[in-house]
């Protein structure tokens, strides 16, 4: 998935008041400030609240289901080899969140983590640092989570 791609559903859902976040490989680029690698799809936290209407804005960019294991993902293919994987998440009144797993267990996102990052002056929310890392533990790492992680190893320690 290329930034354009990342830009237009991001815009699309920003357009939509629609809260979501970037994760995964396009959410460490925007920690990063720069795309590190290529991406095959963009990972979103979703408001689990406004999901339907996510969904809607989505089709309209030419998205459909590919693999639903709702509540826990959904992921979608758009045209030119695009995937859009979308990860509801439910928030309480504090701002924090909650995603559901597969095995019953569950994400957290700590309203704290929920930052704004920025690539190629395009400003994306998505998922701190401190989230990403511990979204890339309990599994086996693939090459693309190494390669996350060795960009987020360059960051400044947050203090």
């Amino acid at each position: 998935m290329l930034l354009r791609g990342v830009l237009a559903v991001t815009d699309s859902l920003r357009a939509g008041g629609i809260g979501h976040w970037l994760s995964g490989g396009w959410g460490v680029d925007a920690l990063v400030g720069r795309q590190t690698r290529p991406h095959r799809d963009l990972d979103l936290a979703i408001d689990a609240r406004r999901l339907a209407g996510a969904l809607l804005l989505l089709a309209e960019l030419g998205y459909t289901a590919e693999t639903d294991w709702l509540p826990v993902r959904l992921e979608l293919a758009g045209a030119g080899e695009c995937w859009v994987d979308v990860h509801p998440v439910t928030f309480d009144e504090r701002g924090d969140g909650r995603q559901a797993g597969l095995d019953g267990s569950h994400l957290d996102y700590p309203a704290g983590e929920l930052v704004v990052g920025s690539i190629e002056g395009h400003r994306l929310p998505c998922v701190s640092a401190e989230r990403q890392r511990a979204f890339h533990s309990g599994y086996p790492l693939r090459p693309q989570d190494q390669a996350d992680l060795a960009a987020l190893d360059l960051l400044p320690a947050a203090d």
